[in-house]
């Protein structure tokens, strides 16, 4: 079957996410994260966390390691027992075994999220420690705020309960409930550039190791279409997946393409508030390199962006 062929092609591609009145990303003051020059980005993370959450409740059949389970005692899983809970319940390994750290690897890569972004894993064996550092064929970068404006806004939200440590004075309780306070950017467009390289699994592998298939490529491309927007949440609501551009190389290109951040402009359509994806400098790329491309995918929210100067032969389709 098709679905599981093994993958064997580079690709290289943009996701774009975009936040309306929303914090798709925000940092530990509860703030929309910016750089030293104001420009609003979020990490490589957050949009791994959309892509793997939709994966978790949607495949069902597809265990996704790096994601928090609680235990009996409702307590978050250590390391060592998330790999024992459903990856290493009958395998015993023995680190002074040379063949148990390639049994650990392979259990490793039985799950999807490891085959696409990889894992430094150390847990305690029998005879001492054992220790892996897999290479994920998928490498996200941070998102930046590609729109014109980085405006940030912060609201009071308030509590119905008191605070029980407040007092008025030494012997009176206060009255008042508690304040807290949000805060959300008015309008972002994060494009995170991502690449794709299946020759990075290769040092991990043997007979035994699962590969990446095209099947999990399939469920990468949907999860990358509809994470952000499956994942709604009080702050993160208003956060939608907007584009995906999904370039694949044929499976002999050596060809290296350079980062999409800086090739996709963002510009507002004045008559129906949609944005205008305009790709003219990424189609210049793609035509110099024509002849290394296998295939060309874009796929658009198209109740909220247009696209301007789309490729030759590129296959569009709506998310």
């Amino acid at each position: 079957m098709t679905e599981n062929k093994e993958f064997k092609n580079r690709v290289f591609g943009a996701a774009i996410v975009k936040a309306i009145n929303s914090n798709y990303n925000a940092d530990f003051s509860g703030q929309p994260r910016t750089l030293p020059n104001g420009q609003v980005y979020a990490t490589d993370k957050a949009f791994k966390y959309t892509v793997k959450n939709y994966l978790k409740d949607v495949y069902h059949d597809q265990y996704i390691f790096f994601f928090k389970r609680l235990d009996e005692n409702l307590n978050p899983y250590t390391l060592e027992q998330a790999f024992k809970a459903k990856l290493g319940k009958d395998k015993e390994l023995d680190a002074k075994k040379k063949e148990s750290k390639q049994l650990a690897l392979n259990e490793l890569l039985r799950c999807l999220d490891i085959r696409f972004f990889g894992a430094t894993f150390a847990m305690k064996a029998a005879g001492g420690n054992i220790a892996v550092s897999i290479h994920g064929p998928v490498q996200v970068n941070h998102g930046t705020n590609i729109w014109h404006e980085n405006n940030i806004y912060s609201e009071q939200i308030l509590s119905p309960f008191r605070n029980p440590k407040e007092q008025t004075d030494e012997t009176k309780e206060t009255s008042q409930t508690t304040l807290g306070r949000q805060s959300k950017l008015h309008e972002g467009h994060y494009l995170h550039h991502f690449s794709v390289n299946p020759k990075n699994l290769e040092d991990h592998q043997d007979e035994n190791t699962e590969k990446l298939s095209q099947g999990d490529i399939d469920k990468l491309k949907e999860a990358m279409q509809r994470g952000a927007t499956y994942y709604d949440s009080t702050s993160k609501s208003g956060t939608e997946n907007e584009l995906l551009v999904w370039i694949q190389l044929k499976e002999t290109s050596k060809v290296v393409l350079p980062n999409f951040s800086q090739l996709i402009r963002l510009e507002e359509e004045k008559t129906d508030g949609k944005v205008v994806a305009d790709l003219a400098e990424l189609n210049s790329v793609i035509d110099k390199h024509q002849d290394e491309i296998e295939s060309v995918e874009i796929y658009r929210n198209a109740s909220s962006v247009q696209i301007q100067n789309e490729p030759k032969k590129a296959d569009i389709k709506d998310i």
